[in-house]
């Protein structure tokens, strides 16, 4: 398992009712994942709100708000939390149901940084 992975895995466990977690660049393009589901599905969920963070951070900073921090999408069956790393790159959690947030982030934030240490 690569160090990547170990952090993803280790806040997957920590955080009650994540299905699982990915390290992406800012194409969507997955770094490195921990996940319960099938790794094709996995692979296009990442991808997909990869897009979305992408379009977000350019809204925003054409508002000159700053790129966003994190953005939760709640949906019938799913609900994912991702949150930016740096350089475009971010972290995603995926939950069955909706998960206590204030957990979730607590530890997103410690994978956010463990992250960052071994991008330099």
């Amino acid at each position: 398992m690569t160090v990547f992975a170990s952090i993803l895995k280790t806040c997957v466990e920590r955080s009650p009712g994540a299905i699982g977690g990915a390290f992406a660049d800012s194409q969507g393009e997955m770094v490195d994942s921990y996940s319960k589901m099938a790794t094709h599905d996995w692979a296009v969920l990442t991808a997909h709100y990869g897009v979305v963070m992408s379009q977000l951070s350019d809204a925003f900073g054409t508002l000159h708000f700053g790129g966003p921090e994190f953005f939760i999408a709640r949906h019938n069956k799913i609900e994912v939390f991702v949150h930016a790393v740096d350089a475009g790159y971010y972290v995603l959690l995926a939950f069955r149901d909706p998960p206590e947030l204030d957990i979730v982030l607590d530890h997103v934030k410690i994978a956010v940084q463990l992250l960052k240490k071994e991008m330099a």
